[in-house]
């Protein structure tokens, strides 16, 4: 098999791993858009219209959009998890890269521009410390005999030994180990040779890691007043998991409460919701199990919804039981989980602009935390208005009925089920809604 007909089938097989981003940058038949000049073309044709799936684009903490090559290292794999294109007993061509064919790929991707990282994962071929082996192996030729500088996401193989999990983090930027599943119950039924337990302990092992790793970099140690040499940052990008949405029965109250609790003991940078596709659809890898829910196509519309519960969790000050309560089992599929909160809590609103935190700013639905930030520090020169949330990016469709400046309101919440009816989505996607600014 040659290296274009891999690319074509380890990217593919990687694209339903959402723990580093959106998957794919194209269609087939596209080739690149990022290469530049005639080496990039002669690049891009050597390997075929495959290629483009094996690109996709992740967004960093200050908001850059990178492109990453994602693939599987071998798609090759003894486990049968029901949901997974890539199980044992998927009818789908097998093939597995070299260490050396990975690091040639990527160091040639990354100098004709059409990457920026690699976000590698496996099937697990072997036992687990053998396949994590070969993906540090290839991290580490990448940074050490290559010279790549690039951005490098590796996953954790379920099972793998502490003393390679330490190893692989002074290697790659960002490590991830898929919990996939919100509960063991879930993970028997339909991925019984997985263990929860055991993927909750590799991420508490990244977790230490990093802390010792932060401790012993901020300690002032010297040696005859010569200043000693500053260990290897560990996962300086921290670690990420993925949970796969509507494919086993756990609700989304028990998905936001374990998402809050993996953020408070592991300080996971993200959690990714990956809508379930049914693996019985053309091209996704052969007969669905019997034990897979039967539906006709990925629940977006619920992902979207959790990713917004989950921004509203790291960076809104919400709790999982604020944003859906014993009362609530599921988001409201036509409402943001924040406008959703306060036509809950009416006694908590209007807020007066002029004189709320930064805390209370937050709560307002159609109030970012850039907005947030901005209201405080402007208020604190010159008088608000109507017109200057506007410029201040303030979404004043849903904020009117939350707020006053200066006394003044342009709406009132009398109605919590009109303001309801008024800033509803008619067809339940939500798709169109900002997904930071709410």
């Amino acid at each position: 098999m040659d290296l274009g007909e891999k690319i074509g089938i380890l990217s593919a097989a990687a694209k339903y791993d959402a723990s580093c981003a959106s998957s794919g940058s194209g269609k087939a038949g596209d080739g690149f858009s990022g290469g530049k000049g005639e080496s990039g073309r002669r690049q891009g044709a050597a390997y075929g219209a495959t290629l483009p799936a094996g690109v996709c684009h992740s967004w960093t903490g200050d908001g850059r959009c990178v492109s990453l090559l994602k693939v599987l290292y071998s798609n090759v794999c003894r486990f049968d998890c029901s949901y997974c294109v890539n199980r044992a007993s998927a009818d789908t061509p097998r093939t597995a890269f070299t260490t050396e064919e990975l690091v040639r790929l990527t160091c040639e991707f990354y100098r004709c521009n059409y990457i920026e990282g690699l976000f590698l994962s496996s099937g697990i071929f072997s036992d687990p410390d053998i396949v994590m082996e070969k993906l540090i192996e290839t991290a580490q030729k990448l940074r050490g005999e290559a010279g790549f500088g690039g951005y490098i996401h590796l996953k954790i193989i379920p099972g793998t030994g502490e003393k390679l999990i330490r190893k692989a983090g002074l290697w790659a930027d960002r490590l991830s180990a898929n919990i996939e599943l919100p509960t063991d119950k879930s993970l028997q039924r339909l991925a019984p040779q997985k263990s929860g337990k055991v993927i909750l302990g590799a991420m508490g092992e990244v977790s230490e890691a990093k802390k010792e790793n932060d401790e012993d970099r901020h300690k002032v140690v010297s040696v005859k007043a010569a200043p000693v040499k500053q260990a290897p940052v560990f996962a300086p990008a921290g670690q990420s998991t993925q949970l796969i949405v509507g494919v086993s029965e756990e609700n989304d109250r028990q998905i936001i409460a374990l998402s809050g609790a993996l953020y408070r003991k592991f300080s996971l940078r993200r959690v990714y919701y990956s809508a379930y596709t049914p693996v019985g659809v053309p091209g996704s890898g052969g007969i669905p199990d019997s034990r897979l829910p039967d539906v006709s196509g990925p629940p977006l519309a619920r992902e979207h919804r959790l990713y917004q519960a989950d921004w509203l969790l790291r960076f809104y000050h919400f709790s999982a039981e604020e944003i859906l309560d014993d009362g609530s089992s599921h988001l409201d599929i036509h409402l943001d989980p924040k406008t959703a909160w306060a036509l809950r809590h009416p006694e908590r609103f209007p807020v007066e602009l002029g004189r709320a935190d930064y805390e209370e700013l937050l709560r307002v639905p159609g109030v970012g935390a850039t907005s947030a930030r901005r209201i405080v520090e402007i208020r604190r020169s010159r008088s608000l208005s109507f017109d200057a949330l506007r410029r201040l990016g303030v979404v004043l469709k849903r904020a009117r009925y939350f707020v006053t400046v200066a006394g003044f309101a342009l709406d009132e919440l009398d109605d919590p089920k009109r303001v309801r009816r008024v800033l509803a989505d008619t067809d339940g996607a939500g798709l169109q809604l900002p997904l930071f600014d709410f």
